[in-house]
């Protein structure tokens, strides 16, 4: 276990539980949503510490509206509720990454995922979204598109994004080694 991470991630309750954070005071209209970044090779320990963080906010915030998105787990019910799972792993058995990539682009655009994410999470009526597992779905999905696509139904809710990789700010480096388009219109949770 990662003893510097952790000393963040027990910070994770006080403010993203706090009126402050959910009420968006001091963001001057800003978006609510919030990036926390950690190096890639702790997803376990963040994983871990999800389950805890579900489990305590279910427990002891009960009257409080918050959903956990597992972009892993909602991209394989899409696709099954879609009938392309199966056809997907076909399809990266016959041809490769790429062709299912390729294959995938149309299927998994943000203008079909996104609302499926809004509808299947009733996300619209939460006061708070977690999201995780960002790296499990890369490159099908990539969380600069996401949040982007995000905005216009969601800048009102607060959103905190767990991203294995850095956020400097104004830019995303997937496990830091992958830069995305930049994106700057969230704030970084905790710093260092």
């Amino acid at each position: 276990m990662n003893e510097q991470l952790q000393k963040r991630l027990n910070k994770v309750p006080d403010i993203i539980l706090s009126d402050e954070f959910l009420n968006k005071n001091g963001l001057a209209g800003d978006l609510c949503f919030w990036i926390f970044d950690y190096a890639p090779e702790h997803e376990l320990q963040v994983r871990d510490y999800l389950k805890f963080l579900d489990g305590m906010i279910s427990d002891k915030h009960d009257a409080l509206k918050v959903v956990h998105v597992n972009l892993l787990e909602d991209m394989i019910t899409y696709l099954k509720d879609r009938k392309l799972l199966e056809r997907a792993f076909d399809l990266q058995r016959k041809k490769g990454d790429a062709a299912l990539i390729k294959a995938m682009k149309g299927p998994l655009h943000m203008d079909k995922f996104v609302p499926f994410l809004l509808k299947h999470h009733n996300i619209q009526s939460q006061n708070l979204v977690l999201f995780s597992g960002v790296g499990s779905v890369w490159p099908l999905l990539r969380a600069h598109n996401l949040l982007n696509s995000l905005h216009a139904d969601l800048g009102h809710i607060p959103l905190v994004l767990f991203y294995p990789g850095e956020y400097t700010g104004k830019d995303l480096t997937l496990f830091n080694r992958i830069p995305s388009n930049n994106y700057y219109r969230a704030f970084k949770l905790i710093s260092e």
